[in-house]
């Protein structure tokens, strides 16, 4: 499994987010800048992480976006899923159509395992952790979740 430039960049937002929006809501300009991101680019993100529940949009003067849930209860699992879907190394263990050795294949355990071992590892980073890793190589002092 490779995670796209989408995966990246959303959890590359997602920690601008936690740091930059303990004050209100964030600007995607504002994101942009500092990810050095294209606007554009992280507004295709928007609808995707939104849908997933991650993160809220409000309009007008004092609109930008927030984080619907603390930092600590979202995972990285949580973000590559909401824009790129299910963390599946083949497609064979959620889709048995999709192959036609699929229920008699020696090497579909292994997937399954290694599969549940990579979620494992996603679902253990939590969104504060990756903020605080970021914050302690960064040295930002205006972190505030």
């Amino acid at each position: 499994m490779k995670i796209s430039t989408k995966g990246r960049y959303s959890v590359h937002m997602m920690i601008d987010l936690a740091i930059h929006g303990g004050r209100g809501p964030v600007l995607l300009k504002d994101i942009a800048r500092r990810q050095h991101i294209s606007e554009k680019y992280l507004g295709h993100l928007v609808p995707l992480l939104k849908s997933a529940g991650l993160i809220s949009t409000a309009r007008g003067s004092h609109g930008g976006f927030t984080l619907m849930k603390a930092p600590d209860s979202i995972t990285l699992k949580d973000i590559i899923a909401a824009v790129e879907g299910p963390i599946c190394l083949v497609g064979c263990l959620t889709d048995h159509e999709t192959c036609i050795r699929s229920g008699g294949c020696a090497v579909q355990s292994f997937w399954g395992e290694a599969t549940r071992r990579m979620v494992e590892v996603f679902d253990a980073f939590t969104l504060k952790r990756l903020v605080d890793e970021e914050t302690q190589k960064q040295n930002i002092s205006n972190y505030e979740i």
